[in-house]
């Protein structure tokens, strides 16, 4: 059954059950929120939104880190692993939370704790990656699909 829903940010949308992403555990400042939709909207770069069903004033902007640090390699930890369920590298995907800061002249992304999506269960985490190099707020290189979307 579809839902419609008015969100603040991106005005209104529909959506199934199906499309619901369900985070047990929450986010990290956002404990009570669980339910959430991966928003794909037209615009440059490759930029989504994490919108939060529990909270319509929520929207965290993720990113496939792959698009921008292409030799990212993110030891997934074994915890993460068991608890989403993950069996093969088809059935789920990662993302990273991008950071911008209201009059940024940059943009960057949280590669320390990447998001974790089983497609198959629609279940998430986002996982702290233990004994890693990277940092919480790694910079993004300027490109010019960046720079279009630090105009908008």
């Amino acid at each position: 059954m579809p839902h419609e829903v008015d969100l603040p940010r991106f005005g209104t949308l529909t959506y199934a059950d199906d499309d619901v992403i369900e985070f047990p555990w929450g986010l990290p400042g956002f404990a009570d929120h669980r339910r959430f939709l991966v928003l794909s909207l037209d615009g440059p770069g490759p930029f989504l939104w994490l919108q939060s069903l529990d909270d319509l004033k929520v929207a965290l902007p993720i990113a496939n880190p792959w698009d921008v640090f292409p030799d990212y390699k993110p030891p997934i930890p074994y915890y993460a692993r068991v608890a989403l369920e993950l069996e093969e590298p088809a059935d789920f995907v990662l993302y990273c939370v991008v950071i911008c800061t209201a009059g940024a002249t940059e943009l960057t992304m949280n590669l320390l704790a990447p998001i974790i999506i089983n497609l198959k269960r629609r279940r998430a985490r986002q996982v702290m990656l233990e004994s890693s190099r990277y940092a919480v707020r790694q910079p993004i290189p300027r490109t010019d699909a960046l720079k279009e979307a630090l105009r908008s």
